[in-house]
Order: C-alpha cells, then sequence, then structure tokens
C-alpha cells in the first residue's frame, strides 16, 4: 500500500468508509462493549479468547495489509457475558509510513461500535533490571517521545475536544482489575512508565540512558498513540506489554526482531490466560 500523501491528516472520509465495511459484517443484534488491539506477538491470545474472525484488514482501505511478521490483520469478535469484544489482530506502527489512519481506524471503529473500553498490547524493551524479559508488564503512564501526535490538525468526531486532559490515561479501574486478576493468577505483573519511540531502529545505549532518568521502565514503538487518541474520545484505557528484551546496550549482544518474537512466542502462555480471566470479568464502561 502507498504512503498516504499527507500522512500528518487524519480522514474522516477513510474513517467512515472503513466502518461502513466493518458494519456489514456485523448483526445488528450485536452489543460490542470493549476493544482489543493485539500487538506484536499477541496474535495467539485470540484463541485463549475464542476470537471468532469477521474480515481481513485488506479489505478496509483505512487499515490495509499489516506489514510487521507477528500481525494477523484479521478483524473478529469474541462473546462474553457483558457484551461483545471487538478485535484487532495486528497494529500498523507509524514507522511503516502509512500514515495515521490504519492507527487510528480500530480506535474510531471501536467507539463507533459502541466500546467505551479499548485494551491494547505490545511488545516492549526493558529499561529496568527488576522487569525482566518474558515478563508482564502493566502501563500505568506513558511518555510520547515519537516527536508526533495524532491528535494535531483538525479531527473528526469523536475527537471532538481540542485539548484533552491526559492526567491517567490508563484508567485506574482497569489496572486494578488486571493486577487482582494476575494475583489470582500468581503472575507477576509490574506497572510503570511506558516510552514509545518512533523506530524501526532500536534505541541507542545513549537513548536508554536518558530515558531511564526520564523515569520511564519500558520501551517500544507503538501504543502511546492509540492511548492518546482512545482517552480523547472519552474511552478508558488499558496497557500490557510483553516484556520481550533488554533495550539497546543493557542486554548481551545486538536486538533483532527475531529475538522479539522468540520472547514473545515463549511468554503468550501465560499472556493468554491472563487477558482469558481478565475479559471474563471485564468491568466495562457502558455506553
Amino acid at each position: 500500500m502507498p504512503p498516504c500523501r499527507d500522512n500528518t491528516r487524519i480522514s474522516a472520509a477513510l474513517l467512515k468508509q472503513g466502518l461502513r465495511t466493518l458494519q456489514r459484517t456485523l448483526s445488528a443484534s450485536i452489543a460490542i462493549k470493549a476493544g482489543l488491539i493485539l500487538g506484536s506477538g499477541w496474535g495467539s491470545a485470540a484463541q485463549a479468547l475464542g476470537v471468532r474472525p469477521l474480515l481481513s484488514y485488506h479489505r478496509i482501505p483505512a487499515l490495509g495489509a499489516t506489514g510487521v511478521d507477528g500481525h494477523a490483520g484479521r478483524i473478529g469478535l469474541a462473546s462474553f457475558d457483558w457484551g461483545e469484544l471487538l478485535v484487532f489482530q495486528g497494529r500498523c506502527h507509524w514507522y511503516e509510513g502509512r500514515g495515521w489512519n490504519p492507527i487510528a481506524f480500530p480506535v474510531y471503529a471501536c467507539h463507533a461500535c459502541g466500546a467505551r473500553t479499548l485494551v491494547l498490547t505490545n511488545a516492549a524493551g526493558s529499561l529496568r533490571p527488576a522487569v525482566r524479559p518474558g515478563s508482564l508488564f502493566l502501563l500505568a503512564d506513558h511518555i510520547n517521545a515519537m516527536g508526533v501526535n495524532p491528535l494535531m490538525g483538525r479531527l473528526p468526531s469523536p475527537w471532538d475536544t481540542r485539548f484533552p486532559d491526559q492526567t491517567m490515561v490508563y484508567d485506574l479501574t482497569l489496572r486494578e482489575h488486571f493486577a487482582r486478576i494476575a494475583r489470582r493468577l500468581r503472575m507477576t505483573l509490574r506497572q510503570g512508565t511506558y516510552v514509545a519511540m518512533t523506530g524501526p531502529a532500536y534505541e541507542t545505549p545513549a537513548e536508554v540512558r536518558m530515558l531511564q532518568e526520564w523515569g520511564a521502565s519500558t520501551v517500544g514503538m507503538s501504543t502511546v498513540p492509540e492511548a492518546m487518541l482512545a482517552n480523547a474520545a472519552g474511552m478508558r484505557v488499558a496497557g500490557l506489554s510483553c516484556v520481550t528484551n533488554l533495550a539497546g546496550g543493557l542486554g548481551t549482544g545486538p536486538l533483532s526482531h527475531k529475538e522479539v518474537g522468540e520472547t514473545a512466542a515463549r511468554t503468550m502462555k501465560d499472556a493468554a490466560r491472563l487477558l482469558a480471566l481478565s475479559f471474563k470479568t471485564l468491568p466495562v464502561r457502558q455506553s
């Protein structure tokens, strides 16, 4: 898919077109109450959630095919007692050069379909010795170090608030819920600040030292834009990272996407258990 001519703008027309395509696959009786974006390495969790496939990303021009290994590029549904979960298996990243539309569409679609709760997942590198590769990490806050912001420019509804508050992007009730489920499963789930960088190059040792000084515990190349968009739309947000590697200069060797994928695969059994049990009793927000 060719790069956007103006990748700093979100196209209302393109988002609405994609929404119509998605809605044609949904029964009118379906009550979508929450959304989930499965990031790098998280695709296999869809099976634990009982996700039923709806359509592929390539059928929605605002999304297009995913360009990174480990991202299936499918939209699906999962059923729970509280309602339906709209699941996006894979994400587009800013570094792919396709603009904000494929990043904004999952948030836009979840909100338009009735979801007021959004859970975001990713693979992240550790900036702290206590946050070990192979562990899970709950986002309590974030730092946007990408140098770009999806909320710039004239935006379509539901992003009508010009200056959204970001005091608590990651909802405390949701964080407490995931932490409680982790304790029940006897899993270690640390919380802290995640920092997003543009990518696709991994961070340098000097950058890692800077991020540590900023107070961040994990680093990645995604999630913050979706969290900002969801927060600005009035949604409750939760973020989960699978910690796949030590950040640049903290380990014994070079970083690679292969290492990220392999560590995520080893961790996904625990991650899938946490997601499945957490979604079973998720405290969703009604429309």
